[in-house]
């Protein structure tokens, strides 16, 4: 049993709470057998597939490392990107290796060491290794006709909680601590309030992914969560079956999306590479289902200031 997923907070009914999460991840079922690893999974696009190599062996194509911070559950993180990475695997005639870590920092910590020359990442993880001077925007998703999202705030339809003060004294899903929608959000609607999670909660659950925080609400092993509303809106497209159970209780402003990242100090020639397949991905019809899969109009140039908001909240809730 994947215990790893979880981390858990004060221990208020201990043994109640142990039980019920036990239960519940049951429940949901892990992503990933106890035995695989969250380290590297290197992806081979088959070689044969990248116009251009069908002679060359695979040690002679060059590799692009890649990294995907666990914003959905891991196999599910690898089904939802593996025709993207497919894609630019065959445009740039580079094999994907696909580096999968737990959590949002270990991802930060590719990108820091430099073991990664993509990465789509967190808007709240974003802001933090932008602060180190590691990381540049590549590209962000154009979503619904721009580039913002919402955090959503979410209960159980059979549940009496229809506000956020309705939370108080319940138990409570986060995603991970650099989350902006999973974690920074709900902290800053914690501060309005004077409080904290551990005073304000009864206890609280890092989930590690927003599907899993969705599943365990669904299941009422936890009362409430904070998720991100482009997965939410993803799982109600082509899972509804997942949020029938759910219901929204509070949607939050609008904050920069998600950005598609690379190391700062990238080569050049392949940041330019990586650059144009993305932004001319949408011209191209197979680009275009790619595209239409992900819940993704196109790509475009990122601009950092859409993320200030992001950095007041962080502000606000570190004084």
């Amino acid at each position: 049993m994947c215990l790893q997923i979880f981390t858990f907070a004060p221990m208020k009914k201990i043994v109640f709470k142990i039980i019920t999460l036990i239960i519940g991840l049951t429940l949901v079922s892990c992503t990933m057998n106890h035995k695989q690893s969250f380290k590297t999974k290197t992806v081979d696009f088959s070689v044969k597939d990248i116009p251009g190599t069908k002679n060359n062996s695979p040690d002679s194509i060059p590799v692009l490392n890649v990294a995907v911070s666990a914003i959905i559950s891991p196999r599910q993180t690898f089904n939802y990107y593996k025709e993207l990475f497919a894609y630019i695997s065959g445009k740039i005639h580079h094999r994907i290796e696909f580096k999968q870590r737990r959590t949002y920092q270990e991802v930060n910590n590719l990108i820091h060491n430099r073991e990664v020359d993509l990465a789509f990442v967190c808007s709240g993880a974003y802001i933090e290794e932008k602060e180190l001077g590691d990381v540049d925007i590549l590209v962000v998703p154009l979503c619904n006709g721009k580039p913002f999202y919402q955090a959503y705030i979410i209960t159980n339809k059979s549940s009496d909680i229809n506000s956020f003060e309705d939370l108080r004294g319940k138990s409570f899903a986060f995603t991970d601590p650099l989350s902006n929608t999973g974690k920074l959000y709900a902290d800053k609607r914690l501060a309005d309030f004077h409080s904290s999670p551990d005073s304000f909660f009864s206890s609280i659950v890092y989930t590690h992914a927003h599907d899993i925080s969705m599943q365990l609400v669904s299941k009422k092993v936890v009362d409430g969560a904070t998720v991100d509303g482009l997965i939410y809106d993803y799982m109600a497209k082509f899972h509804p079956e997942r949020v029938k159970n759910l219901k929204i209780i509070e949607k939050s402003e609008y904050f920069g999306i998600p950005p598609v990242v690379i190391p700062s100090r990238l080569n050049d020639k392949l940041k330019e590479q990586l650059k144009d397949v993305f932004l001319s991905i949408h011209k191209d019809p197979a680009g275009k289902r790619i595209l239409n899969k992900l819940l993704i109009d196109r790509f475009i140039i990122g601009d950092d200031s859409n993320y200030n908001n992001i950095r007041q909240i962080k502000h606000k809730i570190s004084r």
